[in-house]
């Protein structure tokens, strides 16, 4: 189960009112919209978690991955996912030591949700490029 004291206490009884599922949401503590909000917000989770949907990755590979995140970024980011249980992380008793992640059988579930959000990024592009000359896209 997620650490649901760190992140930010958006729902209560009131809030699930203002769910269209709200039927399907009041079961729950915490509105499942927002615990998916919260599991996947920080900075490049959602990258993070699209890396390792290929395949198991080193530490390594991951930050030359992502270069403009700071080591203490992403190994706060890869722990998070962890408590999360979404990654797991395998260290290897080797000098140095070889650290890998991958997903978890949970983690695994997000894949198919990993690939739409691909896929309208790429319909947005390819919608917004034949408009003009694109949206001013990191």
């Amino acid at each position: 189960m997620p650490n649901l004291d760190r992140k930010p206490e958006i729902c209560n009884e009131k809030k699930h009112e203002s769910c269209y599922m709200y039927e399907k949401c009041e079961q729950y503590d915490v509105c499942p919209m927002v615990l998916v909000q919260n599991l996947l917000s920080g900075k490049r989770k959602i990258l993070i978690l699209w890396f390792l949907s290929n395949k198991i990755l080193r530490y390594s590979d991951i930050k030359k991955k992502l270069p403009d995140v700071t080591q203490k970024m992403l190994t706060k980011q890869l722990r998070s996912l962890e408590e999360d249980h979404l990654i797991y992380r395998n260290i290897y008793p080797t000098v140095p030591p070889r650290v890998e992640y991958g997903l978890t059988e949970l983690g695994q579930k997000i894949i198919p949700i990993l690939e739409i959000m691909h896929n309208f990024g790429a319909t947005y592009l390819e919608k917004t490029l034949a408009k003009s000359d694109g949206p001013d896209v990191e």
